[in-house]
């Protein structure tokens, strides 16, 4: 009888790591590196008619990506204000949701509704309308879901919809007042916000109570739009590594002290992840990239830089498939080598729709992500180019899911042989049905015609910046557990060694 029971317990530990193994549970999924560990099935082709498992209305738009736990997809939406461009409403009656729907069936299972915690920035032509107010993706751990609603704080919440806390990250605002969209993520029992706009700080929750744990200020947060990563340095260290305007940073994610930093780009904007192979993170912005060896500590500007490359990225954060990255910036898709930062091939997105206006170019948020050796990226006109890749790069497929003008900003995710898309306002889910596609079924939509929002347009150097510092590039950073507000060094005060 004991060995008996014995089993069952090693059967269900195995199958629950099973399950664990295809969920999607954060912003770029495992990792956070924008690789499927599964979902080989998934079809190159598919259409509104073609391949289609489901497709689900949202109760409101949003910029945040979905996420896959345990059969059951999570995404964030707003209403009530800031809908219309023309006519922005009350922000009093403005409401963010946490949907919750069925993975196999697209049946909504549950939806939660946050009454937003005023004052919050405005909605106009110059930011927060380029985004909305639902752009950070939620995380899991498996068993709840947290999820940041930039001043309306961190939520915690269970599987079945039920709240379990909730906690503020501030009230401030960054200088042009766009708000933020870095996602949290999950560190053993630490929730990790990067509350750049909302008080300028990276801050640590308890997951289980809310209690805020630890919290770093740091000014060089302004202009920073990506989601950190957590990166296996060696067996006993793992660090939050983040993008920030012009340089890399490396902080202990159990107190969220400044172990490493680096120079990275000139760029004062930073919006996307980075990507991380063993024990070195490559980072791509607005002007240029950069490789960098995470064996030190300290300042490893000079000693652990491994090459600088030209290649650019804007919004979307990059992928890794072996040896290679691909990037895609304004409609071109990149091929980089690992090891050298080269440019290896380039591909331009042809056909590709402009949703933005002609000065700015589209607001293609949505990463790429990489299923076995295809990739697949989502524009901001829904429009799906699948690659072959490996030793070289062949265009597969251009995919559109809806004939209706949509914006798709959030970035794909999968699991168990489906991809989930959305939209500002459905959600869909694709899955081979072992339907033939048909050619030109779907009925070419005119540039014009799709949904066009002000775009987020670059600041100019300098207006990012709060205080006096160098430049604004170096870490300033308060002891942990200290909210206010005082002088701050130009270098961090707890760098560790």
């Amino acid at each position: 009888m004991n060995l008996y029971f014995l089993l069952c317990v090693v059967w269900l530990a195995f199958t629950s790591v099973v399950a664990m193994a295809d969920d999607w549970p954060r912003f770029r999924g495992p990792a956070g590196s924008g690789v499927a560990n599964d979902s080989e099935t998934l079809p190159n082709a598919w259409s509104p008619t073609t391949n289609l498992a489901w497709k689900t209305l949202l109760p409101g738009p949003g910029a945040s990506s979905p996420i896959i736990v345990d059969g059951k997809v999570l995404v964030t939406c707003y209403s009530g204000y800031g809908l219309d461009p023309k006519n922005a409403g009350e922000v009093e009656n403005l409401v963010r949701h946490l949907v919750c729907v069925d993975l196999a069936t697209g049946d909504m299972l549950w939806q939660k509704k946050v009454k937003a915690s005023l004052p919050e920035d405005p909605y106009d032509k110059s930011g927060v309308s380029s985004h909305g107010y639902a752009s950070h993706t939620p995380c899991s751990d498996g068993v709840n879901v947290y999820c940041f609603f930039g001043k309306g704080g961190l939520y915690a919440f269970d599987l079945n919809g039920n709240e379990l806390w909730h906690a503020g990250a501030g009230k401030e605002s960054d200088p042009p007042r766009w708000g933020s969209s870095s996602s949290p993520v999950v560190y053993n029992d630490t929730v990790i916000v990067t509350a750049s706009a909302e008080c300028q700080s990276i801050i640590g929750f308890d997951k289980v109570t809310g209690q805020k744990l630890w919290q770093q200020e740091a000014k060089g947060l302004d202009g920073m739009w990506g989601t950190p990563a957590l990166v296996k340095v060696d067996e006993s260290r793992t660090d939050l590594v983040m993008l920030v305007a012009k340089e890399l940073w490396g902080l202990n994610p159990a107190s969220g002290t400044l172990r490493w930093y680096a120079d990275a780009t000139k760029s004062s904007q930073a919006y996307t992840s980075v990507i991380a192979s063993e024990a070195q993170v490559v980072a791509f912005s607005g002007d240029g990239s950069v490789a960098l060896d995470l064996s030190g500590s300290g300042d490893l500007s000079q000693p652990a830089t491994t090459w600088t490359g030209k290649v650019n990225a804007t919004y979307a954060s990059p992928v890794r498939h072996q040896s290679k990255l691909y990037v895609v910036s304004r409609g071109i898709l990149s091929v980089v080598d690992a090891n050298s930062g080269d440019r290896l091939q380039q591909i331009r997105l042809k056909g590709a729709r402009v949703t933005g206006n002609a000065r700015f170019g589209s607001l293609d948020y949505a990463s790429p992500v990489v299923i076995g050796d295809r990739l697949f990226y989502l524009n901001a006109a829904g429009q799906m180019y699948v690659f072959q890749i490996g030793d070289s790069v062949k265009q597969l497929a251009v995919n559109e899911i809806t004939t209706e003008n949509e914006l798709f900003w959030g970035s794909p995710a999968v699991s168990d042989g489906r991809m989930v898309l959305r939209s500002l306002k459905h959600i869909y889910c694709v899955a081979d049905k072992g339907e033939t596609m048909i050619v030109a079924e779907v009925a070419p939509r005119k540039p014009d015609a799709l949904q066009s929002e002000p775009p987020l347009q670059a600041a100019p150097e300098g207006s990012l910046r709060r205080g006096s510092g160098a430049g604004g590039r170096r870490v300033e950073f308060n002891k942990p557990g200290n909210d206010k507000r005082p002088e701050r060094p130009q270098r961090p005060a707890s760098a560790e060694r």
